[in-house]
């Protein structure tokens, strides 16, 4: 069963080679007391920041739990649905969390979040920009917006940005209450060596320093790390293929089936559908050899996502959807014949 479930990458950055390599110069007997500052710095450099202005964790999910834990007192704000491991770290730690409720098309009107936020008053507003699961990427204009009410109630905006290497860069003003948060899950593909990233003004990420492990990263992800963001050229040119991966998924969802279900507009890896049909192409594809996200939520049920794959594979997952399409038209010609 191929995976196309869980956003991941299906390419790895590195070869066998440069991997072996890596790891024989690792010292991974010793504390990695200079490895940090050195992955920090070139993880900056790549993104024309300070290292200061960084802070990194095993997976944008520790990060999520230390947010949970850092932030002032009172309630968190989500968007519902989002990203749902914010609601999980807000159980664990006992952080109230509030919600924003979205449009049947799973849209947010900015007048519905700033309204909710003058209603809740929250600590902190978390959301996912691209939105996880819908893949629609908001404007600055209208991040911007958040970012001000947010700053007029006295609390922290913090934007998950796991898939805006798919989608489109954005200059959003950093300020003290505003955070971003970053992945090297998805379009640097190391998802199993646990890489997330925060960034902020350098006094916000001090801050979040003051419950940071004395060695929150471990010698091999630190090594592979540096090597990437150390080899600019090189990780860029394999960013470049995975955006490349996701407009050819997105492309032939548009092309073979956008007319006979929702098929939703994405800024991400995956590419989110929705309806009746739209579960009969899901289970074709899951009885061919392929796993698609199929939700047990009930209020996803409906939907059915897909991730990128290997060239080769997409052109297996092209000819599925144009077989299962050709076997829709013929069962709609009968029926109306």
């Amino acid at each position: 069963m191929i995976r196309i479930n869980k956003n991941e990458s299906p390419l790895k950055p590195l070869s066998n080679e440069q991997l072996a390599t890596i790891i024989r110069q690792a010292a991974f007997n010793l504390y990695p007391d200079d490895e940090y500052e050195r992955f920090k710095q070139a993880y900056a450099e790549y993104h024309q920041i300070l290292p200061d202005q960084v802070i990194a964790g095993n997976g944008s999910d520790e990060l999520i739990q230390k947010l949970m834990l850092i932030m002032p007192e009172g309630p968190a704000l989500t968007l519902n649905p989002d990203f749902f491991m914010y609601q999980a770290y807000a159980q664990q730690v006992a952080r109230p969390i509030e919600f924003v409720s979205s449009n049947p098309d799973l849209t947010f009107a900015l007048e519905d979040i700033l309204n909710r936020i003058e209603e809740v008053q929250p600590s902190f507003f978390i959301m996912s920009n691209p939105h996880n699961p819908s893949g629609v990427q908001y404007s600055t204009t209208f991040l911007t917006a958040i970012a001000d009410k947010m700053h007029a109630v006295g609390g922290y905006f913090i934007i998950d940005e796991a898939y805006l290497d798919f989608g489109e860069p954005y200059d959003i003003k950093m300020q003290p209450h505003i955070i971003q948060m970053r992945t090297l899950s998805k379009a640097f593909g190391i998802a199993g060596l646990r890489l997330g990233v925060l960034i902020g003004t350098t006094d916000t990420i001090q801050l979040i320093q003051r419950i940071e492990h004395p060695y929150p990263l471990n010698t091999i992800t630190l090594h592979i790390a540096i090597y990437m963001f150390e080899h600019q050229a090189m990780i860029r040119d394999f960013v470049k293929h995975q955006r490349q991966l996701a407009h050819k998924l997105k492309a032939m969802f548009n092309e073979l089936v956008s007319d006979v279900m929702v098929v939703y507009p994405s800024a991400t890896n995956f590419v989110l559908t929705k309806g009746a049909t739209a579960q009969s192409l899901g289970r074709y594809i899951k009885a061919h050899g392929y796993l698609p996200r199929l939700y047990d939520e009930p209020e996803m049920a409906d939907y059915v996502r897909y991730s990128i794959a290997t060239d080769e594979q997409l052109d297996e997952l092209y000819t599925l959807i144009k077989n299962w399409r050709s076997n829709y038209d013929s069962q709609q010609n009968t029926q109306y014949s």
